[in-house]
């Protein structure tokens, strides 16, 4: 795959689709790889007439790893959050979107548009304040502003977080098993996930060699610490769609309210039946949603 160097990072993406017609760039959620993204879904968009430009945020995928950064204390990082305090982070996720734009131009696509998923969709709104000539519009799926206050995950979220495999017990067969539990619970109510689906995805792609879980770790670190966004979206000038599940267990959809509350050219739909996942019947909708959006950017 190809590998671009953006400053001291280095992205690992993919280009696929019509030969010609305007980018999607899709930014995936937490401590997942480019490869996340459905084939449904980018299928989708290519039926659309878009290019997807998939991308791995630093610390996921094929991209650098921070390692050598260790692992915050993620108690002490929201503490800090709550008191106002300086943090002192591996990375921000103002500093995910500035690999992003700097991806962006090394690869001369023009403005595109943004498509972001849950952590994903919190760097698309920085990417989009930080570099608005680069984004022509800007669909935020199950997201939020980052504002305190918000309802937080749902207690069988939480409770399934804290059993992660760690130490010894962070084995790729359990790992594995974890990881099939925990979408099965945030998956959609109207299309459950298939027992078993999410894990043998998950070795498909690769993502079992991070059962470790560190890089997650520094990508929630970084979720958690991101205090000023929400003050800063009423500043964003393009098209905006907020499409949010009614059964969304990790972000509730007062998320979606909030944010469309912030941004002035915001439409916000709450979709019956949907969780914090990507169902492929939810493809051909979205995409149309997107191309909707594209025509009015």
């Amino acid at each position: 795959m190809p590998r671009t160097d953006v400053g001291a990072v280095t992205l690992e993406w993919d280009l696929e689709g019509p030969e010609s017609g305007p980018v999607a760039l899709l930014l995936m959620g937490l401590g997942l790889p480019r490869q996340a993204w459905p084939p449904a879904w980018t299928r989708a968009l290519h039926e659309a007439g878009f290019r997807t430009l998939t991308v791995d945020h630093r610390d996921a995928g094929g991209s650098t790893r921070f390692e050598e950064a260790g692992t915050p204390n993620l108690a002490g990082v929201a503490l800090r959050r709550l008191l106002g305090w300086r943090q002192r982070l591996p990375y921000t996720l103002a500093d995910v979107a500035a690999d992003h734009a700097r991806l962006l131009e090394r690869l001369e696509t023009g403005p595109v548009h943004v498509i972001g998923i849950s952590m994903g969709g919190m760097v698309a709104q920085w990417l989009a304040l930080a570099a608005p000539g680069r984004v022509r519009s800007l669909t935020l799926l199950a997201t939020s502003s980052g504002r305190l206050g918000l309802p937080p995950p749902r207690w069988r979220v939480l409770r399934h977080a804290a059993r992660r495999p760690r130490g010894t017990a962070a084995r790729p067969e359990a790992y594995a098993a974890w990881l099939d539990q925990l979408f099965q619970i945030l998956g959609s109510p109207a299309w459950p996930p298939v027992p078993g689906a999410v894990a043998a995805r998950a070795a498909e792609i690769g993502m079992l060699a991070d059962c470790r879980g560190e890089a997650v770790v520094r990508q929630l670190a970084a979720i958690l610490a991101d205090s000023g966004r929400w003050r800063a979206l009423p500043r964003l000038a393009m098209p905006v769609a907020i499409l949010h599940g009614d059964g969304d267990p990790m972000l509730p959809p007062a998320h979606a309210r909030d944010l469309a509350r912030r941004i002035p050219q915001a439409s916000v739909e709450i979709i019956p039946g949907w969780g914090h996942d990507l169902p492929p019947e939810l493809a051909a909708p979205v995409a149309r949603r997107v191309a909707a959006l594209a025509r009015s950017a």
